[in-house]
């Protein structure tokens, strides 16, 4: 879901040395974020992700792509709501806890947080990790 590069920081001329982030530490920030707002039933991920968190690994970076660009950080996220909030209200709490997660953790200012809305929870249906799947 990211790229291979990474963001060096620098710390102005008193600095010991470099400071490095993967793209990987920024999906994880972003996803914990926006897993923590209320609305958001879930991240979407791949198949093999769910049968990864089902062995019992939980993956924080789910549902979040970033790109470094020139212009800078573009974070995508992809998850569910939950039925009857509003859903612009919901995108725009998820966009303000991620670039406030990123600053106070990393320093670094988002460019673009764009929120993907890929389906609708309803209370009585169960997460898409927890269907049953016949063989």
């Amino acid at each position: 879901m990211s790229e291979q590069r990474v963001l060096e920081m620098s710390q102005g001329d008193n600095s010991l040395g470099k400071v490095e982030i993967a793209p990987e530490v920024i999906e994880v920030i972003a996803g914990i974020a926006a897993s923590e707002v209320e609305g958001v039933s879930q991240m979407r991920g791949s198949f093999a992700a769910g049968v990864v968190e089902r062995l019992g690994k939980k993956n924080h970076g789910k549902g979040v792509r970033v790109e470094l660009a020139e212009d800078g950080i573009k974070v995508d996220v992809y998850c569910l709501m939950k039925f009857g909030l509003s859903i612009p209200t919901v995108a725009q709490k998820i966009q303000d806890n991620i670039r406030q997660a990123l600053l106070n953790m990393t320093a670094l200012e988002a460019s673009e947080v764009n929120i993907h809305v890929v389906g609708i929870q309803f209370e009585n249906q169960k997460p898409e990790n927890e269907l049953e799947v016949d063989m």
